[in-house]
């Protein structure tokens, strides 16, 4: 924004005049970023700008951000103090909470039971926590306190199928603690090292991030993607700090000001996800395919690699006799959470860069089918294949980036006929079956490719809004 103006506004124009707001008054700048009014500007006295701004005003929304953090060793050893001490007050507040509830007295709120904390510190059992940030232990409080309402808000009380039938068979007797929903203990062996962050400490500084207790850790910087440096740069929101693939992530949302989305075209965007390509889209009539990645040389060597070392570490297991990892054991199966991370990396960024191909062709509108993933996960010969094209995250990135643009985002029902329907004549054809890769209509004599003829019934597809008929087409 600043730099459109910069381009089309001389400073030869400017004039002193009364800001809209006290952030512009305060920094001099020409748009405020943390003001929501649309003509929030300083000393311009062109209409012209007042026009653009109307027509492109735009909207404070907070997006999320993930970058990678390089600790020193000394930086590291107090993360990891600060993800014991996170795992600490979840299972002190937890057990408490159940006391409360066994002795039949009051569930505490949150904030009460920071303050419990604060006795309890003192002790020579919890003495270790006051080297850790208290905002951390308090946050940590804070989301079993959310936990509890999720809880609470489930009525009536149940225990879940799974957990009816174990108690069943084992004879064991159902508590409170197995009630649906109920907060769990954590244990280091789930895997889950994370913790929150004050968010009034958190800022960016010579492509260093200040966290609390810790001090400024350096970050992987992007030059594609800067960071706002400075302490009153940017509002961080909700900044967390996470251990994946033997790396320390902080993810965050920063307060930004949107612009309007490009002009859209007069195009509808129909995408059917399949099996042998990860997406078939049409768009104005054109196909367009987008291969599985899962079919390359790169990812099926990587799943013969992470299959030999399964097997190796099963081999070392029943060599020794019992589950006591050894060294070569240790050693193996981090090498096996590498080759893991990498497929998973591919699949996430080939999703990515799918998504944004697609969404950057501007459609009005995208339709895409509601799945039922779970049924077709009870097929044995193609579940594998299923859980690797990753479709419910193809989905939710498709939904959000449409959000983004403005595009209008539709998923038909589950039984939308899009794959039997013929795109020329409109015939269902009921006896198609999962074989047949080619659509031949037996009505007009049709033959097409099955997932392209589902994409075009879907780019075609007519919604007819419910509070108006009552029903769809």
């Amino acid at each position: 924004m600043q730099e459109f103006i910069s381009q089309h506004i001389s400073f030869e124009n400017r004039i002193e005049l009364t800001p809209l707001c006290e952030h512009a008054k305060n920094n001099k700048c020409f748009i405020s970023t943390k003001c929501t009014k649309k003509f929030c500007f300083y000393g311009f006295s062109s209409p012209f700008l007042i026009q653009f701004l109307y027509q492109k005003g735009g909207e404070q929304v907070i997006k999320a951000y993930r970058i990678r953090l390089l600790p020193t060793q000394e930086q590291e050893e107090k993360l990891w103090q600060h993800v014991h001490a996170a795992r600490a007050v979840w299972n002190w507040g937890l057990n408490y909470q159940m006391e409360l509830f066994k002795n039949g007295e009051k569930h505490l709120s949150a904030y009460s039971l920071r303050k419990v904390l604060t006795q309890v510190k003192k002790t020579d059992e919890l003495n270790w926590l006051n080297d850790v940030s208290f905002h951390t232990m308090g946050n940590v409080l804070i989301d079993l306190g959310n936990a509890y309402k999720d809880f609470f808000a489930i009525k009536p009380a149940r225990f879940t199928i799974s957990k009816t039938k174990k108690a069943a068979r084992t004879g064991k007797k159902l508590t409170p603690y197995d009630l649906e929903g109920h907060p769990k203990f954590k244990a280091r062996r789930d895997g889950k090292f994370k913790f929150p962050i004050r968010v009034e400490n958190t800022y960016f500084v010579n492509h260093c991030v200040n966290v609390e207790k810790i001090g400024k850790i350096q970050y992987q910087a992007n030059l594609k993607r800067e960071l706002p440096q400075g302490k009153d740069a940017c509002k961080v929101s909700n900044p967390r700090i996470k251990f994946i693939d033997n790396k320390w992530i902080l993810s965050f949302g920063i307060e930004v000001c949107e612009n309007q989305a490009p002009p859209l075209t007069d195009n509808s965007l129909g995408i059917d996800l399949g099996v042998k390509d990860l997406a078939v889209a049409s768009f104005g009539g054109k196909q367009l395919t987008f291969h599985n990645i899962n079919k390359s040389k790169g990812m099926q060597s990587l799943e013969r690699k992470k299959k030999h070392l399964q097997r190796g570490i099963a081999r070392k297991y029943r060599t020794n006799g019992n589950y006591n990892k050894t060294q070569n054991v240790v050693k193996t199966e981090k090498i096996l959470k590498r080759v893991e991370s990498r497929l998973r990396n591919k699949r996430h960024d080939h999703t990515h860069q799918t998504t944004h191909k697609l969404v950057s062709l501007l459609p009005y509108r995208v339709v895409m089918e509601d799945l039922n993933v779970s049924g077709m996960m009870k097929n044995k010969h193609l579940s594998k294949a299923i859980q690797e094209q990753c479709w419910a995250e193809f989905i939710r990135q498709m939904k959000y980036k449409s959000e983004w643009n403005h595009i209008e985002f539709i998923q038909v029902g589950r039984w939308y006929p899009s794959s039997k329907r013929c795109s020329c004549c409109g015939h269902i054809k009921a006896d198609l079956k999962l074989r047949d890769r080619m659509y031949e209509c037996v009505a007009c004599g049709l033959t097409i490719n099955r997932d392209f003829n589902a994409a075009l019934n879907l780019e075609m597809y007519r919604y007819v809004s419910p509070e108006t008929t009552g029903q769809t087409a």
